[in-house]
């Protein structure tokens, strides 16, 4: 009983010398970045951004919740990220917030191969018609503001679609944008969208996941139709691959911890 209780009281002195480890919060401001560690999801805008502050340490990661982890435990300074899935790991997660000053605005859009013209023409047709009967906004409130987790959207019921079969990539690693569910069910505010988006063009909906950074690179290899991803219109993915019409505006927020 007395070794295990010595066992015992190792360990609590252990976790909590290692909590002690953990730095204060340095970052109270957009101008407390400069020579920061900033953890960022790799290929992401927030990536970019953060490589431009000056002597900053960037630190990449595969997914947004490793870099809020590594956030935590005190080996990164703050990080980059979206705005909506931000407030999901600050919900999530006690020790964490985010600075009121938005970093940057930014704009979504679903990328299509430039050998598929007539798909972006159709898909921004039926992006015209949601956003113009309130669908769109009506997806994206029930997952940000209402608290949706599994889905906003009740279509996707057909049998048989005439249009055949539209392979959407994406990284679902980003909730409320994509996420994934103990089953393995891809859900999130894009894949509602995009269900919506098939309805239109009378084509069933198939969602697979792969990393971030490879993403656009899937799809000029004709790996899948299109890119939905929370990702943002810029100039360098404009030279690879062609945008649909804004279907969400969003903002680069940086996180911090709590003390």
């Amino acid at each position: 009983m007395k070794r295990l209780m010595a066992v015992l009281l190792t360990g609590m002195m252990v976790f909590f010398a290692g909590c002690g480890n953990i730095p204060r919060n340095t970052v109270q401001a957009l101008s407390d970045l400069e020579g920061k560690k900033i953890g960022v999801q790799l290929k992401t805008t927030g990536d970019s951004y953060a490589t431009e502050i000056k002597d900053a340490e960037v630190q990449r990661f595969a997914k947004g919740r490793d870099a809020v982890m590594a956030l935590r435990a005190g080996k990164v300074d703050a990080v980059m990220l979206d705005d909506a899935p931000a407030n999901v790991f600050v919900k999530e997660y006690g020790d964490i917030k985010i600075l009121e000053e938005a970093y940057a605005d930014e704009e979504y859009g679903i990328a299509v191969s430039k050998d598929n013209p007539e798909l972006l023409q159709r898909i921004n047709e039926a992006l015209d018609k949601l956003q113009s009967e309130g669908e769109i906004d009506r997806i994206v409130k029930a997952w940000i503001e209402d608290g949706e987790t599994v889905s906003a959207y009740d279509g996707q019921t057909k049998d048989s679609y005439s249009g055949g079969t539209l392979l959407m990539l994406t990284n679902a690693e980003f909730p409320p944008y994509e996420d994934k569910l103990e089953d393995g069910t891809i859900v999130g505010i894009d894949i509602d969208i995009m269900k919506a988006i098939c309805d239109e063009l009378d084509m069933k909906l198939q969602v697979e996941h792969t990393s971030f950074d490879s993403l656009l690179a899937s799809l000029q290899r004709g790996t899948g139709d299109v890119v939905m991803a929370a990702m943002t219109i810029n100039e360098e993915r404009l030279e690879q691959v062609n945008f649909s019409n804004i279907y969400m505006s969003a903002k680069q927020v940086i996180i911090i911890r709590s003390k």
